[in-house]
């Protein structure tokens, strides 16, 4: 019988879990697809922003204009931005990029990157546990926006950390690792140069030229203002892209929880009901046996 209240036990552990997993998938899917609304809203006037950018972008010809989408003639000081998530239980999607940071690392930045000599900007606690564990110190860890993404605040930290530095020639070269969302089960790590911005060849090919646009009142003045203004929109998309795959991947890894101890829930009830049938039948022999012996 301690083997039936021990399975009993069990069951019930397992029920708890469930009923807390089943919680979590309902809180997550709740926050997912409210950010997956602000995400695909905020696309809409990002997507604009960038073409207007795109346009622009080959009349930026002067040398104050030009550092940022001219490729730099030398790389030796890079900034690197993680983004990642402050909690944990979202299954593999921090310990994925933290793993192809530290893997691609060499690879991007070579002897740099072997000395500690990139500046590293972790917006997450959990990515920034992992890799501190690796030997890689953050310059700067953010939990306020990876908790909640806000336009003034991620402008705030990209003004300040990324891009008047780079402005200010610190750095020759801005990194972005993230997961970038596919579907909220899938979440690929990658690792994208965000400054010097480049611009796509098939812009560069198109037969609208610059030349026939007007610039009022002047077209440097509005080319200051246009380029930090849509960097920040960028910036900005990455941290709502970020928050998606975060509430997706949690969700996703509740509900597979869920199946989990469901299943398990069945495998134990069969065990105990096998077990009870056991522990019946050795009773009804035990009696029958003890009958026996005294007409014996």
């Amino acid at each position: 019988m301690a083997g039936l209240k021990e399975i009993r036990t069990r069951i019930n552990s397992i029920a708890s879990t469930q009923k807390i997993t089943s919680a979590m998938k309902m809180v997550s899917a709740a926050k997912f697809h409210k950010a997956q609304e602000t995400f695909y809203r905020f696309k809409r006037y990002s997507s604009k922003v960038d073409e207007v950018l795109l346009q622009v972008a080959s009349a930026a010809n002067d040398s104050s204009l030009a550092k940022w989408f001219a490729k730099p003639t030398e790389s030796r000081n890079i900034a690197l931005v993680v983004l990642s998530s402050n909690s944990s239980m979202c299954a593999g999607f921090n310990q994925n990029l933290a793993k192809k940071v530290i893997d691609e690392g060499p690879k991007l930045w070579g002897e740099l990157w072997k000395d500690n000599r990139i500046k590293v900007f972790c917006i997450g606690k959990k990515g920034a546990d992992i890799i501190s564990k690796k030997g890689v110190t953050p310059q700067l860890i953010d939990t306020e926006i990876a908790h909640l993404p806000l336009f003034n605040d991620v402008s705030a930290f990209f003004t300040q950390h990324i891009l008047e530095p780079f402005r200010d020639g610190t750095y020759d070269a801005v990194f972005i690792a993230y997961n970038e969302f596919k579907n909220p089960a899938v979440q690929e790590p990658t690792i994208r140069q965000f400054l010097p911005f480049t611009i796509p060849e098939v812009v560069t090919k198109d037969s609208k030229s610059s030349d026939n646009l007007i610039f009022e009142p002047n077209k440097g003045d509005i080319l200051k203002a246009i380029i930090p203004m849509a960097l920040k929109t960028s910036f900005y998309e990455y941290t709502l892209e970020n928050a998606i795959g975060e509430h997706g991947a949690r969700m996703t890894a509740m509900h597979q929880a869920t199946e989990n101890a469901i299943e398990l829930s069945k495998q134990l009830k069969l065990q105990y009901n096998k077990a009870r049938q056991a522990a019946i039948t050795k009773e009804i022999l035990e009696i029958v046996s003890g009958a026996e012996a005294l007409r014996g």
